[in-house]
């Protein structure tokens, strides 16, 4: 078996003593650094960019769209998850972006 399988609820154990101990700087980092957490985040779902694309210029795009593309909705940024919440679109077989959308919107066409 995996090391992480055999230990798995020692690293939730040591990742959870970690956030407790760091709170401030995670929060600090988190603050000053929106961009970089919603990338890594995007990485992490399996988004794919075509060629010619690059993060920065996604991010520019995804954060400065102020409409939904399909329902032309007013986006918002709201932390927890609202019918206006922004997304980012984007096909779950091949990674690519499609849109940016509203979650209302984003949830129908998956």
């Amino acid at each position: 078996m995996p090391y992480k399988d055999l230990n798995c609820q020692a690293a939730k154990d040591s990742k959870k003593r970690w956030r407790d101990k760091n709170k401030k700087y995670a929060k600090d980092y988190s603050e000053n650094n929106p961009e970089k957490i919603k990338i890594s985040m995007w990485k992490f779902l399996g988004i794919n960019l075509r060629e010619g694309e690059d993060w920065e210029s996604i991010y520019l795009y995804y954060i400065t769209c102020e409409n939904c593309e399909v329902c032309d909705r007013k986006l918002t940024d709201d932390k927890i998850i609202t019918s206006t919440r922004r997304c980012l679109d984007h096909d779950h077989s091949t990674g690519f972006i499609r849109n940016v959308l509203c979650h209302s919107c984003n949830i129908k066409r998956n």
